[in-house]
């Protein structure tokens, strides 16, 4: 692909892994991009200035001041950017970044960054499998960073294993890809439900299922990586939205629920309904607890409002997206509620696949159309959402 134009800032720290940066700036600079190099002060140990900045035409940054006194803005120089690439990270850098240490230019200019980053982590052996590390590099996940995984092969220390650097075709190949990545929904608004709902019988108790929303909130995370702009409505869940782009609403209850999704639901271009509402609720909450005081106890249960069926009867222009959780006839079932609630797409899951449907990290999917079925093996519901929405882009946005 070409990057032509594409403004690159690449952030070198302190690993032998550095001196592999002079062919990555070469490399970007053939494909068009621009590339703009700072380092830590440690990086100079391994990879000089003069080098990088013959090879990308820029002067090359490691401190906030020069000798005369100029400053250089870590903030124009994040906003200068396209995306980030922090290559090699090593673990102090990495540390740093994920728990706000901001004593060095390469840690200010990534505290201010708006774009996209990219971290290609590179370390010893037993540094890469350290505990510490993997949290890291999860939570530099959950931030919405691109981790680009050390390869395996002989390290500086001499033992041989997961730690070295992604060689420099493969950080290229890995923006390339980004660049080249789906930006369909770009000025899109995405309606998402996702979550439980919980009923209230007393102060205490309630009724309710055991959806994490971890479907949901992928979901939402992945529309907004595609440039949508996402209005996530979530039952009670500890997940939070990393994506800036995610404006969200919690609710407790099914009414509550309705309320909000009917709040933005005429001016959403897509709506995706993932979220596990409940069909009944106490036809009378208590104001008290109730006490323990007879060996049964009588609920009457009246039916909540049919969000998804409301949507698909005041639809309009919004392409709309359901889900089904079925333990038998899961095909037969599914298209019954495409049709019956004027779906255009629906996802079947299935409670009897191990490794899917309620509080999982990973679904098992079928998408069906009013003309198409797709069928997919276990995979994360990171990569399950990716999917979903291909199959709407491919769908709707020819």
């Amino acid at each position: 692909m070409n990057l032509q134009n594409k403004k690159i800032l690449i952030a070198v720290t302190g690993g032998i892994a550095a001196y592999k940066i002079n062919i990555l700036v070469r490399d970007f600079i053939k494909k068009g991009a621009e590339v703009q190099v700072i380092m830590t002060a440690s990086a100079k140990q391994f990879v000089t200035k003069a080098t990088l900045s013959t090879l990308s035409k820029k002067p090359v940054y490691s401190d906030f001041f020069e000798n005369n006194g100029l400053w250089n803005s870590h903030v124009e120089l994040a906003l200068w950017a396209d995306i980030m690439l922090i290559a090699p990270c090593t673990a102090n850098t990495l540390g740093k970044m994920i728990h706000g240490i901001c004593d060095n230019l390469v840690i200010a200019t990534y505290m201010s960054a708006k774009c996209p980053v990219f971290i290609a982590p590179a370390m010893d052996l037993d540094m890469y499998a350290h505990p510490s590390t993997r949290q890291n590099l999860e939570m530099a996940e959950d931030f919405g960073h691109f981790i680009i995984p050390a390869e395996e092969g002989e390290l500086a220390s001499g033992l041989f294993g997961p730690g070295r650097m992604a060689e420099p075709e493969t950080i290229l190949s890995a923006v390339e890809d980004f660049f080249s990545f789906s930006r369909k929904l770009t000025g899109k608004t995405v309606l998402i439900t996702a979550g439980p709902t919980y009923e209230a019988i007393d102060p205490v108790r309630f009724i309710g299922n055991h959806s994490s929303g971890k479907m949901g909130f992928s979901l939402a995370e992945e529309a907004a990586k595609r440039g949508a702009r996402v209005i996530l409505i979530s039952g009670p869940t500890a997940l939070k939205p990393e994506h800036s782009n995610i404006d969200i609403h919690r609710v407790t209850s099914a009414k509550e629920m309705a309320n909000q999704v009917f709040n933005y639901y005429e001016t959403c271009d897509f709506a995706i309904a993932s979220a596990a509402v409940a069909d009944y609720a106490p036809e009378v909450t208590a104001d008290e607890k109730i006490k323990k005081k007879e060996d049964h106890l009588t609920l009457n249960l009246v039916k909540n409002p049919d969000i998804l069926k409301a949507m698909g009867e005041r639809k309009k222009n919004q392409i709309l997206v359901g889900f089904a959780l079925e333990t038998q006839n899961e095909v037969e079932n599914a298209k019954e509620k495409l049709n019956k609630k004027n779906l255009d797409l629906i996802v079947l899951n299935s409670l009897r696949e191990a490794g899917a449907g309620f509080g999982h990290d990973t679904n098992k999917v079928k998408i069906i159309t009013q003309n198409s079925e797709k069928s997919f093996g276990l995979k994360s519901k990171k990569e399950v959402a990716r999917d979903i929405l291909n199959c709407i882009e491919d769908e709707f946005l020819k």
